[in-house]
């Protein structure tokens, strides 16, 4: 079998270089491991992810050039910088795996024995990028696209735009979201008792923050109706404002995190039209929707663009497919997944998405539009756009009061949703609140 650094450096093979995500590559390759080997494979591939273009800048006064390197060779050193880096591991055995594992892949043991040995001598010698160009300082001591730094330099200031990558490389806490604000106090007693640590959320009244995911939380998974689902994204829910009794779209619904929450929110009295595109992730959903035994939730399997008459609804939750810069936390591999250029393509489907599920809602209803991005060409931009289309719906504020935290106004004067990790501690969500009025 082999190690778990070579499955580290496979797993990263097949992200960079296959495009598969790291969650679907660690399901395939973690099968058989246990608990603490497990836990190490994912330490070392999420910690290149998070530090890939760092780990390059570190290595390049060792290597002549990276470019004659196979792609397995490449994340072997990664891979190995990185655990000398953030990791206890013991040097030597760093090495002596790193250079054994050049075995498999017809690769250069010599190389990467004289990198890796020239690198402990000099890596207290090693200089970060000047910080007299912020983006290069930004971007290469975070990695993150120069691009996306740009701008955010721009849009924030320096001091924020560091903040805000270096929040995106922190690795989020476990957040779970309790059926209600009665069984979120029982939970939280009753992970007392069990040695548990966990503290109520700061906005959402039913979330349930963790300082770390122990083992026994399967099971209390399965006993409570609990589900992970970030702070933010149960933030959009209650924008929502659902009620008993109303039909409701969920546009855009798998895995049925918002989906349920809708439900749960309207004690299961209702009717919840629950659209995927996707038909294995609709399996997934309704895996969800049983276990958590919701009977309001009628599943379907379309794209929202194209489906066929299915009446009209109270409220339309359009939780819209996006570029995911706003959970780079979790998901680090969307860093390199997309360029300047892809906010437009981004921004053109979210629109034609909005106006198809627009023509659903009844006079007097709430649609709700969110992506969970933090650029404004997938958030404010799309609505504003739509507005100067649709001109028979408005923007409104939501009803609680601790959403107010989150609200941003324009210079139009519309008042929108956002979070972000280094101000909020949550993933990066935007949302819009509109009513039809005409």
């Amino acid at each position: 079998m082999p190690s778990t650094r070579h499955l580290a450096v496979t797993a990263l093979n097949r992200i960079f270089n296959k495009g598969i995500k790291p969650k679907e590559a660690l399901d395939e390759l973690a099968v058989d491991l246990d608990k603490r080997d497990r836990a190490f494979l994912m330490e070392i591939v999420y910690g290149v992810l998070r530090y890939r273009d760092y780990l390059d800048w570190m290595l390049k006064d060792f290597l002549k050039k990276t470019s004659g390197l196979s792609p397995n060779t490449l994340n072997n050193l990664r891979s190995a910088v990185y655990q000398i880096k953030y990791m206890r591991t013991p040097e030597w055995a760093v090495v002596n795996e790193a250079v054994n594992l050049e075995r498999f892949s017809e690769g250069k043991r010599a190389l990467v024995n004289a990198v890796l040995r020239n690198f402990l001598r000099n890596k207290g010698q090693i200089k970060n990028p000047s910080k007299e160009n912020p983006v290069d300082y930004i971007s290469i001591t975070t990695s993150h696209p120069r691009w996306l730094i740009k701008r955010w330099i721009k849009r924030f200031g320096y001091e924020e735009a560091l903040a805000l990558a270096e929040a995106n490389n922190r690795m989020p806490s476990v957040v779970l979201r309790a059926e209600d604000e009665k069984e979120r106090e029982e939970i939280l007693r009753e992970f007392a008792e069990k040695g548990i640590e966990a503290r109520p959320t700061e906005f959402s009244p039913v979330g349930i923050i963790l300082k770390e995911f122990p083992s026994v939380l399967n099971s209390e998974l399965l006993t409570h109706n609990l589900f992970v689902q970030d702070e933010a994204a149960q933030l959009i829910t209650y924008l929502l404002d659902p009620a008993a009794g109303e039909r409701i779209l969920d546009a855009c619904a798998a895995p049925g995190g918002k989906t349920t929450h809708i439900a749960q929110i309207m004690k299961d009295n209702g009717e919840i039209i629950a659209v995927e595109a996707e038909e294995k992730r609709i399996v997934r959903m309704n895996e969800n929707i049983e276990r958590l035994g919701l009977k309001s939730i009628k599943a379907v399997h379309s794209d929202i663009k194209a489906i066929g008459d299915i009446g009209q609804f109270d409220k339309i939750l359009l939780d819209a497919p996006c570029s995911a810069l706003g959970v780079i936390r979790k998901n680090p591999d969307v860093k390199y997944r997309h360029s300047k250029n892809a906010m437009l393509r981004f921004h053109e489907n979210q629109l034609e998405m909005l106006n198809a599920v627009s023509r659903l809602l009844k006079l007097g209803g709430i649609m709700v539009y969110s992506v969970c991005s933090t650029e404004p060409e997938e958030g404010e931009d799309v609505i504003n756009k739509f507005l100067q289309g649709n001109q028979n719906f408005s923007i409104i504020k939501g009803n609680y009061d601790f959403l107010t935290s989150f609200e941003i106004q324009d210079k139009d004067g519309h008042v929108f949703y956002r979070t972000f990790p280094h101000r909020h501690d949550t993933d990066g969500f935007f949302g819009a609140r509109m009513k039809k009025n005409r």
